[in-house]
């Protein structure tokens, strides 16, 4: 049996004290907190009809370097994932473990309203029986809000790097980004050069993402991708580990010139528990490939 691996509950009370932190303001335009590195504002979607709450985290360098312009990592999930990896972002800044990163955590207005919401934004088609799920598919619609509205908004307002951006996501969020690569390659466009999808859930209406193996050889020849797979050894076999093992192997034969594919078996780690570690290991493999 399938699981659908909803946020469990017991995970929304551990981080209750975390997200009281970084919560998002809810005005209709950015304001800037005390340490003028964190923006949080609410952006109203066109696309997909909906208001999502964005928290904006600057590099710890970002106001003494201003002739510099930073990458930009988009983060869905944002209300689990982005208390947690601010800061380790921030840390690994000061250690030289990254480059300096503009984060961009994508929030609902609560944790309650993103369990449904994310079923609702992250997936694509609708849900057919055998997902023993409901979900509109809802997918095209979320991409076009973060490349049409989200992207060119954050590209205007501070100093980033259009052509160094990375989209991370973990489960159903992990599913998006396969998702958005996809959609970036059928519309030969260059919103995205990495790509980081933790424990995706690639049995979601019956393996779609399977046309990935024939889509990667249609990348545009001045594209230059990375995708970074993983998931956890303790997840369930036929449905987690075996789809994430054999997304890897049709993408590496033959291997897209303009494509390079990481994956990584977490032994010992369980669904919940993968997000985290493949985000900043993803983050390491495409922007310090050679440590």
């Amino acid at each position: 049996m399938k699981k659908n691996y909803l946020i469990p509950k017991s995970f929304l009370f551990i981080l209750a004290a975390l997200v009281s932190l970084r919560s998002c303001n809810q005005a209709s335009e950015p304001q800037k907190k005390d340490s003028e590195l964190q923006i949080d504002y609410a952006l109203y979607s066109p696309s997909v009809k909906d208001s999502f709450y964005i928290s904006l985290q600057l590099p710890l360098e970002y106001a003494s370097a201003s002739d510099k312009n930073f990458p930009v990592v988009y983060l869905t999930d944002g209300n689990f994932f982005g208390p947690m990896l601010g800061p380790i972002l921030h840390q690994y800044e000061k250690g030289g473990l990254l480059p300096p990163l503009i984060l961009a955590s994508i929030h609902y207005k609560s944790f309650e309203a993103m369990d449904s919401l994310r079923v609702r934004d992250y997936l694509y088609p609708a849900s057919i029986p055998s997902d023993e799920m409901r979900a509109v598919g809802g997918g095209q619609r979320f991409y076009q809000f973060i490349t049409d509205e989200l992207i060119p908004k954050i590209d205007s307002s501070y100093r980033t790097l259009a052509d160094s951006r990375t989209l991370l996501g973990h489960s159903f969020g992990g599913y998006f980004s396969l998702l958005a690569l996809s959609e970036q390659i059928k519309n030969s466009r260059h919103d995205f050069n990495g790509f980081v999808a933790a424990s995706p859930t690639l049995w979601y209406n019956d393996f779609y993402m399977k046309q990935l193996d024939s889509l990667s050889k249609s990348i545009l020849s001045a594209d230059s991708l990375h995708l970074f797979l993983s998931v956890g050894g303790d997840e369930e076999p036929q449905w987690f580990v075996k789809p994430v093992n054999d997304l890897a192997k049709s993408l590496a034969t033959p291997t897209p010139k303009n494509l390079k594919t990481d994956v990584e078996i977490y032994s010992h780690l369980d669904h919940m528990n993968v997000g985290l570690v493949a985000f900043v290991k993803g983050l390491q493999r495409i922007y310090n490939p050679n440590p």
